[in-house]
């Protein structure tokens, strides 16, 4: 199968889609639980405590949403997304109805595509590598 830009806007529309509703839907509403200043609640996977836990989820789902939209440092910042995800689906929501899973499955495959294929040509990660 050969390689066209079909496929790199397929790349762009994916990385779009799930980098900027992760950053808005889930990111965001996140970030500013994290600094409005109440009792922070939040799953303590890692026993760091819920704030860490809390800042962690942040950090995957704001900002490394808004880098995988843009497609800089593209497979580096699917990782914290893959275990964010990974974590809800398998850990936060094992054991709950399947609706209850299907979100975060529904952001853990194309996040695990997107590793597996890389950003694309319409990245910044393309456009580095071109001019180096």
């Amino acid at each position: 199968m050969t390689h066209t830009r079909y496929h790199d806007v397929v790349l762009l529309l994916l990385r779009l889609m799930f980098g900027l509703s992760m950053a808005y839907a889930h990111g965001w509403p996140k970030l500013q639980r994290l600094t409005g200043g109440e009792e922070v609640k939040f799953l303590d996977f890692l026993g760091l405590g819920p704030e860490i836990s809390l800042g962690l989820a942040v950090f995957a789902e704001l900002f490394c949403a808004l880098l995988l939209a843009v497609g800089l440092f593209t497979r580096l910042a699917t990782l914290p997304l893959i275990i964010t995800m990974f974590v809800a689906v398998f850990v936060a929501h094992w054991g709950d109805p399947y609706s209850d899973m299907e979100g975060g499955l529904l952001f853990l495959v194309p996040y695990v595509c997107i590793l597996l294929a890389g950003p694309g040509w319409y990245s910044i990660d393309a456009q580095i590598r071109k001019s180096a």
